[in-house]
């Protein structure tokens, strides 16, 4: 069983800031990518940010330079901190995971639960 635990969503005004956090935990050999994603209402799914186990970023343009991920191997968790939070910002974000289980030869997509961010004032 594997799991992924997100936290750290709310309420903040323009301008603020928030920091969520996503745990892996279970019974899994490796993790690779480790990833952010964010809905919108009546809006797709979009990557917002990605980090590989060797610590490679990446991040859709529109939030470069205010958001920043990071990731500890060792307790398979990473962060998302986003400064300069603008109301176009809220959505649900979802932290999503490529694992790799024992006596298993391929990567596997898992999603925690989701946690709601809302920009406004």
């Amino acid at each position: 069983q594997v799991q992924l635990v997100e936290s750290g969503g709310g309420l903040v005004q323009p301008g603020g800031s928030l920091r969520l956090s996503c745990a892996a935990s279970g019974n899994f050999f490796s993790i690779a990518t480790m990833n952010w994603y964010r809905q919108a209402p009546g809006k797709q799914r979009e990557l917002v940010a990605g980090i590989t186990s060797d610590g490679t970023t990446n991040y859709v343009d529109s939030v470069k330079g205010r958001f920043t991920i990071s990731r500890d191997n060792a307790k398979n968790t990473i962060w998302l901190q986003m400064n300069s939070l603008k109301p176009e910002d809220t959505a649900v974000y979802y932290c999503n995971c490529a694992i790799k289980r024992y006596f298993s030869n391929t990567y596997s997509d898992y999603w925690g639960q989701g946690t709601q961010v809302t920009v406004s004032s």
